[in-house]
């Protein structure tokens, strides 16, 4: 059984924090990822995290957020900071197995809502 179970969506103000959690149920990951998606808009990267730790990150981040990794439990987190009002979107959870071309399995994304 293969699953990518996130957490920590909600509802924060304009410019506070929320943290994001993604855990891989049923395999290794590799590289890991966060997308999301606003209503009526294409999916984008959020930001990506590798197997060796290397990161990258959408330009809009702008250094806000932080995204690290647990390989022991299999899970990753993304530390979002400064949230803008624009940033209300799904986010997905994204990850293939280690050593595999994979493009991946999606969680079934968690909503974050920015208010102002």
């Amino acid at each position: 059984q293969v699953e990518l179970v996130e957490s920590g969506g909600g509802m924060v103000q304009a410019g506070g924090a929320l943290t994001l959690s993604c855990k891989a149920v049923g395999f290794t990951p590799g590289s890991m990822s966060w997308y999301r998606q606003a209503r009526g808009k294409q999916r984008e990267l959020v930001a990506t995290i590798h197997r060796t730790r290397i990161t990258e990150y959408g330009d809009f981040v702008e250094g806000r957020f932080t995204i690290s990794r647990d390989d022991d439990k299999n899970m990753m987190s993304l530390q979002m900071k400064s949230l803008k009002p624009d940033e209300t979107a799904v986010y997905y959870c994204n990850a293939g197995p280690l050593r595999s071309s994979n493009t991946g399995w999606w969680g079934r994304g968690t909503q974050v809502t920015v208010s102002s």
